[in-house]
């Protein structure tokens, strides 16, 4: 059933990917015009809305981890998924039942088609219909909060139909600027889109230029900020293989947190949902923070400086951005290694040598792959990029993923460190062979 369904989504996709396609194609009629069809299914969620460049996710996984400790019943929508569609759709910290969303996504199909009849133009996207599936499968499970994460931008992203109970803006840096502009205040603008009228809102670190857009915004909504640095403060140490544990204050909670992951900017994400449950006003101070040490605890990042294996050391990461680079290497450098070695896959469309030099910083070897044959780099072209940035490094590539990893794990000693990472379907891929090894957590983990 998920195969079929699966397919249709595929086949609403390739407008959305397409840089032809115009930002002002996206918008909230189209979603509108399916949710009225559909009985309006978003209404009466208490719902945190996540925008930002990056975070959203991460961000997204503590607060649902937070909530959850806290005896809430949450519904989490996120994307892009690593492996499976159902990713994408979490009930209680559990991804749905492939059948379950087999089943919503062939109710809302005819209704699709029926849209697509009438106006081919304004037809709901494939952001649109996993949207709106995601809404379905929170009511229908009847879940007392809910955590969106923007797609794209945040003002015209589908996700923004909904009057969210509190918004979280993460970070903003330059990025899909052919969409949503060329500087850091016009893409602030479209992330501030999604604050609304008279509800608070959590904003991240930002740059000057992008932070005086966004309280703007919240002024003319009357929206309540609570700014990072302001109105929250976090600091970071390390503990045990990189982990990091998280001292939180505020007006009303001073704590400490173990967290899971590797990273100080997970310290940071891990901050703003605890700053987002506060907001939400539910919570007395020692329950938010019992619920947040314990919850924490529990969260799973996939793709997110995920350590798959500590002897020897594997990780695997999604970064294909330059920003993403530098936080994964500042995240590799806090891990103790004999020997560094990188599996790489980047895709045809991403600035190489951005992201090259912040990854090949401190490696020893590397070994390049394809991960998509249709959209990754030649493996031999990524080897030769690979040694113009770093001549001393000991490269090789094989373009067929299951055995460049292969080729990989079987070189590492138990003081090396492997890091995966590129690419979204890298990482994906190489967590499925992985386990497939008998390395990492079954399939059956809660992630």
């Amino acid at each position: 059933m998920l195969e079929e369904a699966g397919a249709y989504l595929e086949s609403l996709i390739n407008v959305e990917r397409s840089p032809e396609t115009p930002y002002t194609y996206f918008g909230l009629d189209k979603i509108q015009r399916l949710l009225d069809r559909v009985g309006h299914p978003e209404r009466n969620l208490s719902v945190v809305h996540i925008a930002g460049s990056k975070g959203k996710g991460s961000t997204a996984l503590w607060l649902e981890s937070l909530l959850m400790a806290a005896g809430e019943s949450v519904g989490t929508f996120t994307s892009p998924h690593l492996e499976r569609w159902t990713e994408r759709f979490r009930i209680q910290g559990g991804e749905v039942e492939e059948a379950q969303l087999a089943k919503v996504l062939a109710t809302l199909r005819p209704h699709v088609e029926a849209l697509q009849a009438e106006d081919a133009a304004r037809a709901p996207s494939f952001f649109d219909v996993t949207t709106a599936a995601a809404f379905v499968l929170f009511k229908e499970a009847g879940v007392k909060r809910v955590i969106l994460e923007v797609g794209l931008g945040g003002r015209l992203d589908s996700t923004n139909i909904v009057n969210a109970e509190v918004a979280c803006i993460t970070s903003i840096e330059l990025e899909h600027m052919d969409r949503l502009g060329d500087t850091l205040a016009k893409i602030a603008a479209e992330k501030a889109g999604i604050i609304k009228p008279g509800r608070p809102v959590v904003v991240g670190a930002l740059a000057a230029e992008a932070l005086d857009v966004v309280c703007e915004q919240a002024r003319r909504q009357g929206a309540p900020l609570c700014l990072a640095g302001k109105d929250y403060e976090v600091e970071a140490s390390a503990e045990e293989m990189g982990r990091k544990r998280l001292h939180y204050r505020s007006a009303d909670l001073n704590f400490s947190a173990a967290l899971p992951t590797v990273g100080s900017h997970q310290v940071q994400n891990a901050a703003l949902a605890i700053a987002c449950a506060q907001r939400l006003g539910s919570y007395e101070p020692a329950a938010l923070e019992h619920a947040a040490r314990e919850g924490f605890l529990q969260a799973r990042l996939p793709g997110r400086v995920e350590i798959f294996s500590s002897a020897p050391g594997i990780i695997i990461d999604t970064a294909h951005t330059e920003a993403s680079a530098r936080r994964l290497t500042e995240s590799l450098n806090e891990i103790p290694h004999r020997k560094r070695c990188l599996l790489l896959s980047i895709s045809t469309d991403k600035n190489l040598s951005s992201v090259l030099g912040p990854l090949l910083e401190g490696v020893d070897c590397v070994i390049t792959t394809e991960a998509e044959p249709t959209r990754s780099l030649s493996a031999d072209l990524l080897a030769a990029e690979v040694l113009t940035f770093a001549p001393g490094v000991a490269v090789r590539s094989h373009p067929v993923l299951g055995e460049a990893l292969e080729m990989a794990v079987n070189q590492l000693g138990a003081e090396d460190l492997l890091c995966v990472t590129g690419s979204v379907y890298l990482a994906g891929a190489a967590r499925r062979a992985l386990r497939r090894r008998g390395i990492g957590e079954s399939p059956g983990a809660r992630v």
